[in-house]
């Protein structure tokens, strides 16, 4: 069963509530007088899925899904920011109690976690500055370069394995990662396409760089796509929202909050 859970400890550096989505009074296995409250963790520093705007107010994809399922699942829900290097072990650690951040459901968190089903998909790609001289992607075509990726990353875990003959660099941050190659810290990152996106196609410094190079799927690494984490011994949670999931995506609200945030759709 998922937990109410509060207070906050040193370990959870970043954790702030931010607020409260919809509120229900039901859930199966629960009396109708006793309200389901749960914690939902976002990174907060990952646009356009999930950020923080100028009024420290979470904003993007991950949160208007989030929202959504919340209020077809009838939960209380109170949202977190976590740093992502923690994201799992602070799940395991009853810190909240679902995860809805972008993560691709992979086959190494997948021995840790139990993930919905996806509810988006994306590649990773290779992204350079316009003026780069590589056309290739393969190792030895990065040989004498620098790569860039983000610390606790799938892409972190595929360039240590597939890349290893390489320089890597490693950027605590996606922005961290993003200002890197703009200021030619590295010479090529490793990211997740739909979340390098928004840097490329909508802010002033991402006009220097475009993607090169063939997209890279590989699902022991990625997994199947995006998938919302909880704990796995939270059947009841899992089920939840595995079923609210499915009413927004047959009833026209996923497709909305979608084409909100990106003009082709990513389920």
């Amino acid at each position: 069963m998922f937990k109410n859970v509060g207070g906050r400890t040193k370990n959870l550096v970043s954790s702030i509530v931010i607020g409260l989505c919809i509120f229900g009074t039901t859930a199966p296995a629960v009396s109708e007088t006793q309200e389901t409250i749960i914690k939902v963790a976002f990174e907060g520093i990952f646009p356009p899925f999930n950020y923080l705007d100028s009024n420290n107010k979470l904003q993007g994809f991950d949160v208007e899904i989030a929202e959504a399922l919340c209020s077809v699942a009838k939960l209380k829900c109170e949202f977190v920011v976590q740093d992502w290097d923690g994201m799992i072990p602070n799940l395991l650690e009853d810190k909240y109690d679902t995860i809805i951040s972008s993560m691709s459901m992979s086959a190494e968190r997948k021995e840790k976690v139990k993930f919905t089903d996806p509810y988006y998909d994306s590649p990773s790609v290779f992204i350079v500055q316009k003026s780069s001289s590589l056309k290739r992607m393969q190792p030895s075509d990065l040989a004498g370069k620098k790569l860039g990726v983000t610390l606790s990353t799938s892409q972190a875990s595929y360039a240590d394995d597939h890349y290893s003959s390489v320089e890597r660099i490693v950027y605590s941050s996606s922005p961290d990662l993003y200002k890197a190659l703009e200021a030619e810290e590295v010479d090529v990152i490793l990211e997740d396409k739909l979340a390098v996106y928004d840097w490329l196609t909508n802010t002033k410094a991402g006009s220097c760089c475009e993607f090169r190079g063939e997209d890279v799927k590989d699902p022991d690494y990625f997994g199947e796509g995006a998938g919302i984490a909880v704990r796995p011994d939270d059947a009841d949670l899992l089920l939840r929202l595995n079923q609210a999931l499915g009413t927004i995506q047959a009833d026209g609200t996923y497709d909305r909050i979608n084409a909100k945030y990106f003009p082709f759709s990513i389920r």
